[in-house]
């Protein structure tokens, strides 16, 4: 039993080097928005673009990967991601311009798309149902150490940017620091194509293929004979019952059968991405320069939220098949909710006033007599500040000098906004960022899960697109305060919806969940 717990724990972890690529490959963009936007004079909404559009194709993948992957399997579909990361790494650091940037990350956003759908679904169908909450998690913990090695290589090729060595100025850490953000992702790109070559094919996608024999076999390299011949026994009961839906249309489940599994996963899926976790995991560090605290603080403060992010999930995986997945749902958005009110109040009670000692801590290569006219003036939010700023010099120095103007002007708590962030990260990792992939996982029957998971999934990207585009644009229209409101608002309300609504799922198998949350024809 040791032997095949191991070996089931390896395999999971090898497939859930996708979540590694996916999390890198996310957030590694937080680093590189402060260079592009002057670099190519991006504006608001083009920033925005610059990181949502590997989401946008993100959210195509998972339409397509699912029904993909019934076809062809799990495991050469992720091979096909790993591709996609490798040429997405290399196009986007060798990029000439905006354009050729954008494109080379949405081949990177397919490859991300396939890979959030798909290892969870392959990690899933493998696993005992004792030992499925915390391997179908690895997942997610790969996404959250790929986050949180991101901000760290981020922050170091910032400061090897600064050396004078000369290893450093011939390698261009300083021309090209965003260039080597990016890039450092083929690496692993390479490593994970070369991994899935040592993964199995799964035993219920070979079961669906008619391969009963050699589905056992590879079942039973992941749990005793008797358990392996139950599943897959149970598996090719579920198949028969429903043979001639094997071939699912989209339509197949909004039939009344699946509402309520498919409102859940709508549900849930708009939920994790509504309270605003993009926002963080996109722009940490503009957020924390926005608390005045200079941009080496803020590269440093983002390292912080990808460590805060992998020590809770890391709880989050040792709980969720204990304390189960309803009550961590719960604990964690109430989380989300109050510290989306705190960091309201921190930004609300902010204010901005540049006296003669502050304006003398400004660049010296910023025109004094351009800011002259903001000398002395209280401006009640960053909103009002920033305008003035545009005002005055215009909006293409403005852009250029806002973070040191923010640093010197702003009066506030900035530990508290560090408190905020920290905790808001620290409730979903605990809570609705592994708990909704393990629910996706688990919810839905065999016949339609691929298409299922695919089109709930679908739903979550696209939120996690709308986010990432318009976030800067709210922050430049809305403000901090009122931008952390209204994602507060969103976690509030879905305490109530999963309280009332999201049934509890641990210890329960694929077949079970079935039988409880889908209404079979009398």
């Amino acid at each position: 039993m040791v032997k095949t717990q191991f070996y089931t724990i390896r395999i999971a972890l090898i497939v859930a080097l996708g979540g590694f690529l996916m999390g890198f490959d996310a957030s590694v963009i937080s680093g590189v928005v402060k260079f592009i936007e002057p670099e190519f004079s991006l504006t608001k909404l083009q920033l925005g673009w610059s990181v949502a559009s590997l989401t946008l194709t993100a959210t195509l993948a998972m339409m397509v990967s699912g029904p993909l992957s019934d076809r062809f399997g799990r495991r050469k579909v992720l091979q096909w991601a790993a591709v996609l990361f490798a040429v997405s790494a290399l196009g986007s650091a060798i990029s000439p311009d905006f354009l050729s940037l954008v494109i080379a990350r949405m081949i990177g956003g397919f490859g991300v798309g396939a890979s959030l759908i798909l290892a969870p679904m392959y990690i899933a169908e493998i696993a005992p149902p004792r030992m499925r909450g915390r391997l179908v998690s690895f997942n997610q913990l790969n996404i959250v150490i790929g986050i949180s090695v991101a901000f760290f290589t981020n922050y170091m090729i910032l400061k090897l940017a600064a050396l004078d060595t000369d290893w450093a100025i011939i390698l261009g850490f300083e021309k090209w620091n965003w260039r080597w953000m990016l890039g450092l992702e083929l690496l692993p790109a390479l490593l994970y194509f070369a991994g899935l070559f040592f993964v199995p094919k799964s035993p219920r996608w070979l079961v669906m293929k008619g391969q009963t024999d050699q589905a056992i076999m590879i079942m039973n390299q992941f749990t005793d004979v008797n358990d392996a011949k139950k599943q897959i026994n149970d598996a090719v009961k579920s198949i028969h019952e429903e043979k001639g839906k094997e071939k699912v249309k989209l339509t197949e489940f909004f039939k009344p059968a699946y509402r309520l599994v498919l409102v859940i996963g709508i549900v849930i899926a708009i939920l994790q991405q509504i309270t605003g976790i993009n926002s963080v995991f996109f722009y940490a560090p503009m957020i924390f320069e926005q608390s005045g605290i200079g941009t080496d603080a803020s590269f440093i403060q983002a390292i912080l939220v990808g460590l805060t992010n992998l020590a809770f999930t890391v709880l989050a995986i040792l709980f969720i098949d204990k304390l189960g997945r309803k009550p961590l749902l719960v604990g964690g958005l109430i989380g989300i909710a109050l510290c989306m009110g705190l960091l309201t109040y921190g930004f609300g009670k902010a204010t901005y006033q540049l006296t003669d000692d502050k304006m003398a801590m400004l660049p010296e290569g910023l025109d004094r007599e351009r800011i002259a006219p903001m000398a002395d003036v209280i401006y009640a939010d960053d909103v009002s500040f920033k305008q003035a700023l545009r005002n005055n010099l215009g909006e293409s120095v403005a852009l250029a000098y806002e973070s040191e103007a923010i640093t010197a002007a702003i009066s506030m708590n900035s530990a508290l906004i560090l408190i905020g962030i920290l905790g808001f990260v620290a409730s979903f990792a605990i809570s609705i960022g592994p708990v909704m992939w393990v629910l996706f996982s688990e919810l839905f029957p065999i016949n339609i899960k691929g298409a299922a998971i695919s089109f709930v999934g679908f739903i979550n990207s696209l939120i996690s697109y709308l986010v990432q585009q318009f976030f800067p644009w709210q922050l430049d229209t809305f403000g901090s305060s009122v931008t952390f409101l209204i994602y507060g608002v969103f976690a509030a309300v879905g305490v109530v919806f999963v309280i009332w609504v999201v049934p509890e799922t641990k210890n329960k198998s694929l077949e079970e969940l079935e039988a409880l949350l889908v209404k079979k024809k009398g």
